[in-house]
């Protein structure tokens, strides 16, 4: 360690332009991580917010919520219990109404029944209260920051039907659009249903078989939510720009500490002459990898949380530190698999050779 200090002290300008490069690198890789986590939140904020373990849908909805609808003889004759609740889906724009209409936005509007477990004991308000009334919503909160008030009158698509707004709630986003929690008669009229079409799907808070619905599909909560549109596609794109980045990071410190380290067979050489052993040199070079990688990673986890501190709520960013963490875990070993090429050199050098050339 006190050789690679001190060649660290000695060439602070090459070491500085690695380790900002480390740095860049691992920042880029906690925002893709950050944003990934982030966009995947928005797209099942709501999901989990309800408790789901198990979704029921008819049989040629493929997994899509929005596309399913259950009616009325496809439920059992006894009933729900307290752990399933109805739900209906349905995308529409909200427009806030009055004169001036300016403000629109598109959404998901969940149907619920009022006494089911979801509108009873899943829905955290962040403000105002849970509709009681008809023409009553609850929004997600994320529509406070575009404008919209409690108390404002709104349409829903062409419907000249006005609803008030008497809440925002937490965790309200599927799809990566604000959801707007309403009853299932109101869904039922926006999805232009009759009243045999009772709802889009059954949710339950635990896990339940098959046949407890014998005439629909059963789905746990992780294959419904790789069902969602185009979920599995954007984390897999993400995923793999991640692992790219992290394999840029390896090959950087390799090329890096490969090029230092032939500048530095001369002295190298005149070392081993000396009697130094090669594992001395060895452990040098592993680490001044280790100090690169772990000053860079540091820097990059100080950058992504000021990051995170300075960009607005608009933008889908989740930072999951414990992720970071064995992310940044993992950027270490990769420098010090890097490593092993100067060290490769290190432990071929022929003394006698080496001074000669």
């Amino acid at each position: 360690m006190f050789l690679a200090l001190k060649e660290i002290k000695h060439s602070k300008f090459r070491y500085a332009l690695i380790t900002i490069m480390i740095m860049m690198i691992s920042y880029l890789v906690f925002i893709l991580m950050g944003m990934m986590l982030g966009l995947a939140n928005e797209n099942k904020a709501a999901i989990n917010s309800w408790g789901t373990q198990t979704v029921f849908l008819n049989k040629n909805a493929n997994g899509s919520l929005s596309a399913a609808m259950i009616t009325k003889d496809q439920l059992p004759t006894n009933g729900l219990s307290d752990h399933e609740a109805l739900v209906g889906q349905v995308p529409v724009v909200i427009t806030r109404a009055g004169k001036h209409q300016q403000l629109k936005e598109n959404a998901q509007v969940i149907g619920l029944d009022r006494q089911q477990f979801i509108a009873k004991h899943k829905i955290k308000l962040t403000a105002g209260h849970q509709a009681k009334g008809a023409h009553q919503i609850v929004v997600d909160e994320g529509l406070r920051t575009k404008g919209y008030h409690i108390g404002d009158q709104v349409r829903l698509n062409s419907s000249q039907q006005k609803y008030e707004i008497v809440g925002f709630a937490k965790n309200a986003k599927l799809n990566v659009t604000p959801v707007i929690y309403t009853t299932l008669a109101n869904w039922q009229q926006l999805k232009g249903v009759n009243d045999q079409v009772v709802a889009s799907g059954i949710v339950a808070d635990r896990v339940e078989p098959a046949k407890h619905f014998n005439q629909l599909s059963r789905y746990s909560v992780t294959g419904f939510i790789q069902k969602l549109p185009g979920y599995t596609a954007q984390n897999n794109t993400f995923t793999f720009m991640i692992a790219f980045l992290m394999v840029i990071s390896l090959v950087i410190i390799a090329v890096f500490l490969y090029i230092l380290t032939m500048q530095k067979i001369s002295n190298y050489a005149v070392l081993r002459a000396q009697g130094i052993p090669a594992r001395h040199l060895v452990n040098a070079t592993l680490a001044q990898a280790v100090v690169l990688m772990l000053v860079g990673v540091i820097g990059g986890v100080i950058f992504t949380w000021i990051t995170q501190l300075l960009l607005p709520p608009a933008v889908p960013m989740l930072m999951n530190w414990p992720i970071i963490a064995g992310i940044s875990l993992i950027l270490v070993v990769l420098g010090m698999l890097g490593a092993l090429l100067p060290v490769r050199m290190i432990l071929k050098i022929d003394p006698v050779r080496a001074l000669n050339n």
